[in-house]
């Protein structure tokens, strides 16, 4: 494959990348042989003289990242310039497929509406494992952030433009060593990772376009994750004082839910007698809910965290229409619905109270996050390798979510996160700080702990997967239904 120039990716009219990179400027002296160089100060010296050999597979999949450094830093970029939020990422995915075209990929489909699962090129053998290398591809709702759209508010204030970057990176460089690996690999661009916009995603599942609110749940759903048998991404890791590199760290699952509190409407000055205050019993619900802190263990993580998206119609009336959104989070499933059932009470109790009703709909959120230990440890061990001056660090707890915990129940996967960012993840201050580490290293990573899957016949791969009990998109559609089979539910004044 052609080296790309810095402005492959890019089409007429947009910003050129040399514009976005003013200070991803490499060492002094990068030149004739500065790829070996920065390879050598991206190792360490000692490590490199070790790998200093051209039949090396890890030097040449590092070697071939460094190649593309402009290509994947000016890709990065624009997908941070033009943040989508998500079941909306069009430009992405337009984006996304004339890289993908760059590099020589043809087999390529989308899945979630937004999404793309492409393989790399090459015969693919069924007797084979089959590796997929993801990348998200959606934005948080941050309407401070300076890179903000300002018509959706939406902002890569958490790195997924910087994960999307490096599997592409990753497959740039392993299309160049399929021959020798014994596997087929397959790079899949989720959508909506981020469970935002509620009502839009919920009007999809109304028309039938969707079935779950997540990305990849939904592709899992649509069979995307098949005939795939092992996964890995990365993800971003913010105000790290030193480079640094966490693996096997834990992540909260979590149910959505949407609450309706209905009242009576009556004039607020002149006969309030004479209404139910919607608002007062969701009030009285948060209060409610908040009383109940001290009953969750500290070991299951418990988190809630409601908004109320719609306080009344106007300022004169009595509030007869009350909507509430919430997460409940856990570390576990039964602690989720423990935690739940609880707060579902909670919402009833105070509404019986008021006079008022309520109606509670219970959403799939995502499934707690279990990285297999074994794929991490490869993945610690090509990081302590190839990047020696990074701390690597193990099981550090995580109380947010993510629906790559849904994929961790039916196959091995793992989801390290890997430095380069300031600024707290969703905020306006978030920003890629060290390019190489946001963009480049992950991309090496990923390849080499590919390659380390699919090298000597793929064993390392097939001891993977003879240790996991896999299961299939209808098991997993099965906890789901079983999970939330009391949900939805409509509550009057009986309690």
């Amino acid at each position: 494959m052609m080296m790309h120039s810095p402005g492959t990716f890019w089409s007429a009219g947009t910003q050129n990348a040399t514009d976005l990179l003013p200070s991803y400027e490499e060492p002094n002296g990068f030149g004739a042989n500065g790829t070996q160089r920065l390879y050598a100060d991206m190792i360490g010296k000692e490590n490199h003289n070790r790998m200093n050999n051209p039949n090396n597979l890890k030097q040449k999949l590092c070697d071939y990242v460094m190649e593309e450094r402009n290509s994947l830093y000016a890709f990065g970029e624009d997908i941070f310039l033009h943040p989508e939020l998500g079941y909306r990422e069009h430009r992405t995915h337009r984006k996304l497929q004339e890289a993908l075209l760059g590099i020589g990929v043809t087999d390529m489909a989308t899945w979630g509406l937004t999404g793309i699962k492409a393989w790399l090129p090459g015969a693919k053998d069924p007797r084979l494992p089959n590796i997929a290398i993801l990348g998200e591809m959606d934005a948080v709702v941050s309407p401070n952030h300076p890179q903000a759209d300002p018509v959706t508010g939406a902002a890569h204030a958490c790195g997924h433009h910087a994960g999307l970057t490096a599997m592409l990176g990753a497959g740039m460089a392993l299309s160049k060593a399929l021959p020798e690996l014994a596997g087929n690999i397959c790079l899949i661009a989720a959508p909506a990772e981020e469970y935002v916009e509620i009502d839009y995603r919920r009007s999809l599942l109304a028309s039938g376009k969707i079935r779950y609110l997540g990305g990849k749940q939904q592709l899992i759903s649509e069979g995307c994750f098949d005939d795939i048998h092992i996964a890995m991404m990365v993800h971003a890791l913010s105000d790290s004082p030193v480079s640094q590199v966490c693996v096997s760290s834990t992540a909260g699952g979590f149910i959505g839910k949407s609450v309706r509190f209905k009242g009576q409407e009556a004039h607020a000055g002149g006969a309030p007698h004479l209404g139910v205050n919607a608002l007062n019993a969701a009030s009285a619900a948060l209060m409610c809910i908040h009383a109940l802190r001290e009953t969750f263990r500290d070991e299951d993580h418990v988190r809630i965290h409601p908004i109320i998206t719609k306080g009344g119609d106007m300022v004169n009336t009595v509030p007869a229409d009350v909507r509430m959104e919430s997460y409940v989070r856990a570390a576990s499933l039964d602690a989720m619905a423990d935690a739940n059932a609880k707060v579902n009470r909670a919402i009833r109790g105070a509404s019986y109270a008021l006079g008022a009703e309520s109606e509670i709909e219970d959403l799939p959120g995502y499934l707690p996050l279990e990285e297999a230990r074994a794929l991490s440890q490869i993945f610690a061990d090509n990081a302590a390798l190839l990047f020696p001056e990074a701390s690597v660090s193990w099981n550090r707890p995580f109380c947010g979510s993510t629906d790559m915990g849904d994929l961790s129940y039916i196959m091995p996967v793992i989801q390290p996160t890997v430095s380069g960012f300031a600024g707290a993840l969703h905020s306006k201050d978030f920003r890629v700080t060290d390019p190489r580490m946001a963009y480049l290293a992950p991309a090496v990573l990923m390849a080499a702990t590919t390659a380390d899957l699919l090298a000597d016949g793929a064993q390392r791969a097939a001891a993977l997967l003879r240790d996991f009990a896999s299961k299939d998109k209808g098991q997993y559609d099965h906890l789901w239904q079983e999970f939330l089979s009391p949900c939805p539910e409509k509550n009057g004044s009986n309690i």
